[in-house]
């Protein structure tokens, strides 16, 4: 991986990547926009030029806005229910739409934060240290335990 893809010149990276994200701000000099639609991100930076194919937030914004907002949803669901006997429809109406909602109101902030978090922790790719699993077999063939 490139060191320069985390540093440039004249910018000073996020200290703050919750906040950058959520603001939908470039992770390195928090002034150019992160997205170029409601949630595909843009392919750079317009202000630092940096390259956003780096990033790859996959299903967790997803998962976090569905998890943060199905909790409330639920408990109104059920007070809907317990204290009006809601029929089905009206569920459809009031508890399916306020679901759906929230969870579209947090997507982007959400995959802003993550994006922003891989830059400033300089996430990359797993890899399998080969050298080491060497090591540690040879260890444990001659009855030592490997050190982490």
């Amino acid at each position: 991986m490139s060191q320069s893809r985390f540093s440039a010149e004249g910018f000073t990276p996020t200290d703050n990547p919750m906040k950058t994200g959520i603001q939908g701000l470039c992770p390195r000099c928090q002034m150019g926009h992160l997205f170029s639609g409601f949630l595909k991100l843009a392919p750079r930076c317009e202000v630092c030029g940096l390259d956003y194919s780096f990033a790859d937030p996959a299903d967790g914004p997803a998962f976090f806005a569905m998890t943060i907002a199905a909790v409330p949803a639920l408990a109104l669901g059920v007070w809907l229910q317990m204290e009006y006997g809601l029929p089905l429809w009206g569920h459809l109406f009031i508890t399916l739409p306020l679901t759906v909602l929230s969870c579209m109101a947090l997507l982007r902030p959400l995959k802003g934060w993550l994006v922003c978090s891989q830059y400033f922790h300089k996430a990359e790719e797993g890899s399998i240290d080969f050298d080491w699993h060497a090591k540690a077999k040879g260890n444990q063939q001659n009855g030592h335990t490997p050190a982490a």
